[in-house]
């Protein structure tokens, strides 16, 4: 949510600003706007609407200077409008502030301005932010003074950004919650929300702690705790590339992104094989202080996340239940919390965020820790907060994923959690030598599988030809492939707009069949050869009501002839492996919904990448 950039140094501030503004176009935002001191004051442009709108409105005039900061809003506080873009200002527009977060208390604070003799001006609490530095500020004369006791004011959470008319040699940025990133260059430094920002121009960066500030100057970057005490950290360095945030010819990043998924899987898994003349004999999780005893001891695993991860997770129950037989417990993160979980230090506790910044799953994450519960961390961002403060961390090596719709990061983290499975059931004894080795050469081959799955598109889009403009959508499985059907109907809804959902199959007769007409589309997943007589007689039972149908299967395609309207046959793989392939086709055809729909697929409206708010 949100893009917060900052530039320092001797180029040119404005152009600096906006083109990493657009390299964070993807985490989803409705007004944009900048705040560049010129050398007498702090010029704030500001709009409502895309990032192109913000380059038109400053199109005709110059704005000089080499210090300022910008803002893409996702709107929390009042509604997208030019106002209550950010940067938001002090009365006199001395002091200009960016800011990602919530602040919870903001109606508090304002109320207690307002008595000062304030007047606001938008309805947005990152004002209330800006008033509350200028008031310490008239105090003490020192900005960072002002921002620091400003913080300890502020309930919620926050990153931000403050430039300050009497200070122009630097700019000030604090984290509490939300992502912030320091890039570090040769006469010049960076601000930003995240990575791609900034990778044009430097890959050593600081990832600022929980309640730690910086202040970036053109020649060096200070950190401070957020009582004001120098801390030295050393910087991290950033292995991949800009190119790998760019669509490299594709028409959108989701399709790349959908494109890049054997190469994400094999760099996730293969790292983790141990290779015995060609093939995999075993799992090497060097990364994990778990040990085979302690899978031994667990009683039962937890796994909590949100929207995409949390589907990765419902998948991670079933194969934890059947190949390590153990108790698996799935909880929406937003929820795990509020619920006064139960929780034993015996327990394996399993967080998933894509970005390692997901607000609920931090929370849930940080609860479970107050229990004394062993924390396992899946996550694609190297030196977010969650592979900072769990106890192991696995990575997902999918690289940057800008789509806000995930893909790659939803298989690599399947990835992940199918060798955690496996290497928890050969510790516990449940999985013998020959059926371990037997399943790891069968997960070996995924990646391969899902090339073949991409080769051929061509029945997807036809199909989707016809169906896109379907009123109502259900994606149906058992098993395996309920789960799967799970982040399908995601999916579909998020980038094409169209309703869908998802449940088991064996569920039909209990409700759903009430809305089965010519106006329905039923997308059946059937993996496992046990279940095939199942899911074709659920098929056949929407088909006899006039709905669409279509089945994604491993079937030869005889096995469901005359049953529904299309078949799109994935490569034969084992059943339990099979949701990393069976998904693929599903993201396929929600792309192409989407395309036709005339949506754009990387920007799906009222969505962002990372859910830094609650």
């Amino acid at each position: 949510m949100c893009g917060i950039v900052g530039y320092v140094g001797e180029k040119k501030a404005t152009p600096i600003l906006v083109n990493a503004l657009k390299m964070l176009e993807y985490r989803g935002y409705d007004s944009a706007g900048i705040a560049v001191f010129n050398g007498e004051d702090i010029v704030v442009r500001k709009v409502k609407g895309a990032l192109k709108c913000l380059e038109e409105h400053i199109a005709k005039e110059v704005i000089d200077g080499s210090l300022g900061i910008g803002h893409t809003r996702w709107a929390t506080h009042g509604e997208p409008s030019d106002i209550n873009a950010h940067p938001q200002t002090n009365v006199s527009g001395t002091i200009a502030v960016v800011h990602n977060g919530i602040i919870e208390n903001f109606s508090k604070l304002k109320a207690w301005l307002q008595e000062q003799g304030i007047v606001f001006r938008s309805q947005t609490d990152t004002e209330v932010v800006a008033h509350l530095i200028n008031y310490f500020y008239e105090q003490s004369g020192d900005i960072l003074s002002a921002v620091l006791n400003a913080l300890h004011r502020l309930e919620g959470s926050y990153a931000l950004g403050v430039i300050c008319r009497d200070f122009p040699d630097r700019i000030i940025a604090a984290r509490k919650e939300s992502p912030l990133i320091i890039g570090l260059g040769e006469g010049e430094n960076f601000l930003a929300s995240d990575v791609p920002a900034v990778l044009e121009h430097t890959r050593k960066v600081y990832y600022l702690d929980q309640k730690q500030v910086a202040v970036l100057y053109n020649d060096h970057v200070d950190l401070y705790d957020d009582q004001g005490t120098k801390v030295i950290k050393e910087p991290s360095h950033v292995d991949w590339d800009l190119a790998s945030a760019k669509k490299d010819g594709y028409a959108h990043f989701m399709l790349k992104e959908i494109h890049e998924q054997p190469k994400a899987l094999t760099d996730t898994l293969r790292p983790r094989f141990v290779m015995e003349k060609g093939r995999p004999v075993d799992i090497n999780f060097e990364e994990l202080k778990l040990t085979p005893e302690d899978w031994k001891k667990a009683k039962r695993i937890v796994i909590t996340a949100c929207g995409t991860a949390y589907h990765a997770g419902v998948v991670a129950r079933y194969a934890f239940e059947k190949f390590a037989r153990i108790p698996v417990v799935v909880d929406v993160a937003s929820e795990f919390r509020y619920r006064n979980p139960i929780l034993n230090e015996d327990d394996i506790f399993i967080v998933i965020s894509q970005s390692g910044e997901t607000a609920d799953t931090l929370a849930a994450m940080r609860l479970a820790k107050s229990k004394g519960v062993h924390i396992i961390a899946i996550t694609n961002c190297v030196g977010s907060t969650v592979s900072r403060e769990a106890d192991d961390v696995i990575y997902t090596w999918a690289g940057p994923e800008i789509a806000v719709a995930s893909t790659k990061a939803y298989t690599t983290q399947l990835a992940c959690l199918y060798l955690l499975a496996l290497k928890s059931g050969f510790s516990r004894g449940i999985l013998s030598g020959d059926e371990y080795k037997n399943l790891l050469e069968q997960l070996n081959q995924i990646p391969s599988k899902v090339e073949e799955v991409l080769k051929d598109q061509s029945t997807i889009q036809k199909f989707v030809d016809r169906n896109f403009n379907k009123s109502k959508v259900f994606f149906i499985g058992r098993l395996f492939d309920n789960a799967t059907s799970l982040e399908c109907a995601l999916k579909l809804k998020e980038v094409s707009y169209m309703h869908s959902e998802a449940f088991a199959a064996g569920e039909l007769k209990h409700g759903p069949i009430a809305l089965m007409d010519s106006t329905t589309l039923v997308v059946a997943t059937a993996t496992d050869p046990e279940l095939y007589e199942k899911i074709a007689s659920n098929v056949i039972e929407v088909k006899s009501r006039n709905a669409s149908t279509l089945i994604i299967t491993q079937a030869d395609r005889d096995t469901f002839k005359d049953t529904a309207d299309e078949v799109i046959r994935i490569p034969a793989v084992e059943s339990s492996f099979a949701p990393l392939v069976s998904v693929v086709p599903a993201q396929l055809f929600s792309y192409y919904c989407a395309i036709l729909r005339g949506n754009d697929p990387d920007k799906p409206r009222n969505l962002a990448k990372s859910v830094t708010v609650e």
